[in-house]
C-alpha cells in the first residue's frame, strides 16, 4: 500500500533500526568510497591523533541511518533532501576474532517532523545514537509523497 500525506501525523514514528558495524564493514566502505584514512582501520594511528579508537566513516553512518527512511517509503528516489550534523564519532571495536559480533551498534529512530501539503513532502527527523550518545543531530530527510 502506498503512503499518502493523509496517512501521516507529526510525531508519528515511521520506523527504527539497529545497525551493527564491524571493522570489516569499514574496510568494505573504504574500498567503495575511496576513503582509506587510517583513522577508519588503524587503531594505533587513530589513538595517535587523539581519537578514542577506530571510527566509522561519517558518511557510512549517515548513509546507514537514512535506510530507515528508504525502507519505510519504499523508494530511495523519494528522498529529495537529507542533512545532518556530526556530533560524535562511532567508535568500532576490533571484534574480527569473534565472527558475528559487532564492534559498534547504531540505533536509529525516524519520526515525522513536518508535513508540507503544498509541496507533497514530509520531513522525517532521525534520532541516531551509539553507546547511548547521539552521533548525528538535526538528521532530517525530506521525502516526496505522491
Amino acid at each position: 500500500m502506498a503512503i499518502t500525506l493523509t496517512d501521516l501525523e507529526v510525531g508519528q514514528e515511521i520506523g527504527r533500526s539497529t545497525i551493527e558495524v564491524t571493522r570489516l564493514d569499514l574496510v568494505k566502505y573504504a574500498g567503495a568510497s575511496g576513503d582509506f584514512n587510517p583513522i577508519h582501520w588503524n587503531e594505533s594511528f587513530a589513538r595517535g591523533v587523539d581519537l578514542p579508537g577506530v571510527i566509522a566513516h561519517g558518511m557510512f553512518t549517515m548513509g546507514s541511518a537514512v535506510q530507515v527512511v528508504t525502507d519505510w517509503i519504499g523508494d530511495p528516489t523519494a528522498v529529495v533532501d537529507y542533512q545532518t550534523r556530526f556530533t560524535r564519532p562511532v567508535v568500532v571495536e576490533d571484534t574480527t576474532a569473534q565472527p558475528g559480533v559487532p564492534g559498534a551498534t547504531v540505533e536509529v529512530t525516524g519520526v515525522v517532523g513536518a508535513i508540507d501539503t503544498d509541496n507533497s513532502t514530509a520531513r522525517i527527523d532521525l534520532t541516531v545514537s551509539a553507546g547511548g550518545q547521539k552521533v548525528l543531530v538535526k538528521a532530517q530527510a525530506v521525502v516526496r509523497i505522491w
